[in-house]
C-alpha cells in the first residue's frame, strides 16, 4: 500500500450476480466498511464485474488486499487493490470526431478560420 493511508479499494474480476450487500459481507471481515460500490451500466443497470469498497481504516484496507486479492469468488478470481483516486473526466457532446467530413477547418494562413463547402459526392 501507499504511504499515503489510502482506505478505499478497487475490486475487480468479480461476478456479475454479487450484490453489494454480499460485497459488504466478504469485506466484512476485515473491519467496519463505510461504503460499498458496484459499478453498473447506465442503461441496462446490468454489473460491469467491478467496484469499490471504502474501508474505516486503513489497516482494514491493507489486509482485505492481502485477504481478498488472487481469491476465488463464483468462479472468478478477484483482484483486490488500492483505488486510484477519482479523475475528473470531461463530458462530451456529440461523440467527438469520428473521421467523417468537416464543414470547417483551419487554414494555413494566420490560424484564420476558413469556410469550407462539403465536397459533393457522384
Amino acid at each position: 500500500m501507499n504511504q499515503q493511508s489510502n482506505k478505499k479499494l478497487y475490486v475487480g474480476s468479480l461476478p456479475y450476480s454479487v450484490t453489494e450487500d454480499e460485497l459488504r459481507d466478504l469485506f466484512s471481515q476485515f473491519g467496519d466498511i463505510e461504503s460499498v460500490r458496484i459499478i453498473t451500466d447506465k442503461f441496462t443497470g446490468q454489473s460491469k464485474g467491478f467496484g469499490f469498497v471504502e474501508m474505516a481504516t486503513a489497516e482494514g484496507a491493507q489486509q482485505a488486499v492481502e485477504g481478498m486479492n488472487g481469491k476465488q469468488l463464483g468462479g472468478r478470481t478477484l483482484i483486490v487493490n488500492d483505488a486510484r483516486p477519482e479523475q475528473k473526466r470531461e463530458r462530451t457532446f456529440g461523440g467527438g470526431d469520428r473521421g467523417g467530413r468537416r464543414e470547417r477547418s483551419w487554414s494555413d494562413e494566420g490560424g484564420q478560420r476558413e469556410q469550407r463547402r462539403p465536397r459533393r459526392e457522384y
